[in-house]
Formats: C-alpha cells, sequence, structure tokens
C-alpha cells in the first residue's frame, strides 16, 4: 500500500510516517518498480500501537525501547509496565506540583480583589500583589 493507504488505515499523516521512518519507529518500506513505498500490514500495527503508546502518556523515546525490545524477539510487557508505573508516579507528582500552583494563585487573586492601601502601593517595588506575600 501507499503512503496515503497507510495515513488512512493507521491515522497518522504521510509526514508523520516519513518522520517516523527517519527516526526508525517504523521500517523503511520496501519500494515498486517506479519507486514508490510499498508499506504492509506490520506498519499498520507499528502506527497504530506508536499512537496507543502516545495516548497513554509515552514519548516517542519510550515506543522506539518497546518496540526495540518486539524487534529483539522478546515481549515487551514486563517493560511497558515499569514504563507506566515510572510514568503514572510523574504524573502524581506533577498533580501535587499543580495543585500547590493553584493554590497559590488563588491566595494572589484573593489579596488582589480584597485590595490594599495605599501603603501597600508605596512600599512594593514592583507589585504590591505579588510582593503582599512570600511564596510557599
Amino acid at each position: 500500500m501507499r503512503i496515503g493507504e497507510l495515513a488512512a488505515a493507521s491515522g497518522v499523516t504521510a509526514k508523520t510516517i516519513r518522520f517516523y521512518e527517519q527516526e526508525g519507529l517504523i521500517a523503511e518500506p520496501a519500494r515498486t518498480s517506479a519507486g514508490y513505498r510499498d508499506y504492509d500490514t506490520d506498519h499498520i500495527a507499528r502506527l497504530r500501537f506508536i499512537r496507543q503508546a502516545q495516548a497513554a502518556g509515552l514519548t516517542l523515546a519510550h515506543a522506539r525501547q518497546i518496540l526495540g525490545i518486539v524487534d529483539r524477539g522478546d515481549l515487551p510487557c514486563g517493560h511497558v509496565e515499569s514504563v507506566l508505573a515510572a510514568r503514572l508516579a510523574d504524573i502524581r507528582a506533577k498533580i501535587v506540583e499543580l495543585t500547590a500552583l493553584e493554590t497559590r494563585l488563588a491566595d494572589l487573586l484573593d489579596t488582589a480583589h480584597r485590595g490594599s492601601d495605599s501603603v501597600a502601593h508605596e512600599e512594593a517595588e514592583i507589585c504590591w500583589i505579588l510582593e503582599s506575600s512570600p511564596p510557599r
């Protein structure tokens, strides 16, 4: 199948397919006698897997590692499990950071909405809202 057909079957653009070829995520296809790329169903499976990995929050580097394990003839599921666990831990840590930031921003907006006397404005070096309370 040609690149346009592969793009339609896998849900990625032809440009993305070429990029994945350059990055070694999918094998370079055979060529027709006219020089066109001739993809097969293995390409569809790999492209769908890459999309599924990305939908799970994995990077192309993760996908490359997993596909490398498959290409060696090994089962990747143990590696996938550890990568997913690490990714989940990263996401949970990010949620904690974002929750703290949300609280900080809400506090600053409350301060701004309450207003300040002219002394706070005059004593502020740049902006009394940000200078009104130290970061936690």
